[in-house]
């Protein structure tokens, strides 16, 4: 198990020198700007005196700094600031000034209701990126509704695609797929609004919401016939929604194979002894033929694989060029002699929640790799850090600790 390389400057990686306000919570959120500290940006995660609501969430060692909140928010600095108090409001004020980015994940409502809209905080600094993860489009009827991922997923058709064939009810994917696909995409949205900037001067507002964003990511693969006007046919991708595409049980658990192209069916065939249906099946003509009777050669596939174990599968369809992989459970992939040999885990000691496992940044950089800049951050960990760093003296910052306090 590897050490990860740690930048706790940031200095020397992509994003060194940009600021971010991170006004986020949960999941999505959290996990952008995770990514943006990764990279080497100052991000200044601000929390309401209660905290995020995740720090309480997933095994913990102390309070406040449970699993799931650890695994979102490192590379960090966290403060605390009541926003509802004058003083707090001031403080986010004076840090927006310099900012580069402020991001946030709450209804644009809730924003306004702060004192935070995007008309004041621009009028106080014009080069900010003001950027907001929300549930829906703020031109449409559900704008001011709120969303979660378990919503999101129902709303852009996600939970609904596993009963196309099955007959199964729909059903969510278990992982917060619209926090973390949204946050992915509001990371490119606001590096993009960054590079925009430095070409025109000028911030501006980007609104990144779930809902649309989702509805696009589901149905890229789906629009089929839909794609033309008038349509062609219904909407669907009829080899992704056929009920036989799934792991193929064995004769000791399960594999997960995709017998795709000509060469592919070639190979399977012949190692199942049927070479000759490859050229007297008509199924077996071509890609679209295939698509059109893939169910049934789907279930062809499923029934072939139950005569051998996972293992004697993997060297058989591995040797014939086969796309072929064991299906990890949630434990065994801890285990994987891949992401053991590529260094995926290492180990990270944090200041109060000693020892820790940690996943390092996945994408592999020649010069500026992003690494771990710092841990994640305890409850207003670095509050009177930051408050220092924007020119507030002492007396200043224990008022404004004092009204906190109540």
């Amino acid at each position: 198990m590897s050490t990860p390389a740690t930048a706790p400057s940031g200095s020397g990686l992509p994003l060194a020198g940009l600021t971010i306000v991170d006004m986020t919570s949960v999941v999505m959120g959290p996990s952008c700007t995770q990514a943006l500290g990764d990279m080497g940006a100052d991000v200044i995660k601000v929390e309401a005196p209660q905290g995020d609501t995740m720090r309480g969430t997933g095994p913990a060692r102390n309070r406040g700094m449970g699993a799931n909140f650890l695994n979102a928010n490192r590379s960090k600095r966290g403060i605390v600031l009541d926003l509802k108090q004058p003083t707090g409001l001031a403080a986010l004020l004076r840090l927006l000034e310099q900012a580069d980015v402020l991001v946030y994940n709450v209804r644009p409502q809730a924003m306004q209701r702060l004192g935070l809209s995007w008309e004041r905080v621009r009028a106080i600094n014009p080069r900010l990126i003001y950027a907001g993860m929300f549930g829906y489009g703020q031109d449409g009827e559900y704008a001011a509704l709120p969303a979660y991922d378990d919503l999101i997923q129902a709303a852009s058709g996600m939970a609904s695609l596993f009963s196309h064939g099955s007959g199964e009810p729909p059903r969510y994917v278990p992982s917060a797929v619209a926090d973390r696909i949204t946050g992915l995409s509001a990371l490119g949205v606001i590096l993009a609004a960054v590079i925009e900037r430095s070409n025109s001067g000028a911030g501006q507002r980007v609104d990144i919401p779930m809902f649309e964003t989702m509805a696009a990511f589901v149905l890229a693969d789906h629009m089929g016939g839909r794609s033309f006007e008038p349509p062609l046919g219904p909407a669907g991708y009829a080899r992704q929604l056929s009920a036989h595409r799934k792991p193929y049980r064995t004769l000791d658990g399960y594999i997960s194979v995709l017998v795709y192209s000509d060469k592919h069916w070639l190979g399977f065939l012949r190692i199942v002894g049927r070479e000759q249906d490859f050229h007297a099946d008509p199924r077996f003509r071509d890609i679209g033929s295939r698509l059109a009777h893939i169910d049934a050669l789907y279930a062809e596939v499923d029934e072939a694989l139950r005569s051998r174990t996972t293992g004697e599968w993997l060297g058989v369809l591995r040797a014939a060029d086969i796309p072929a992989m064991p299906v990890n459970d949630l434990e065994s992939l801890f285990d994987d002699p891949h992401l053991r040999q590529t260094g995926f885990f290492g180990q990270a000691q944090h200041p109060s929640e000693g020892a820790l496992l940690d996943l390092r940044c996945t994408s592999r950089w020649s010069r500026t790799q992003p690494a771990t800049t710092r841990p994640a951050p305890r409850l207003g960990e670095h509050t009177e850090e930051v408050l220092r760093e924007m020119g507030l003296d002492d007396p200043s910052i224990a008022v404004l600790l004092a009204a906190q306090a109540g």
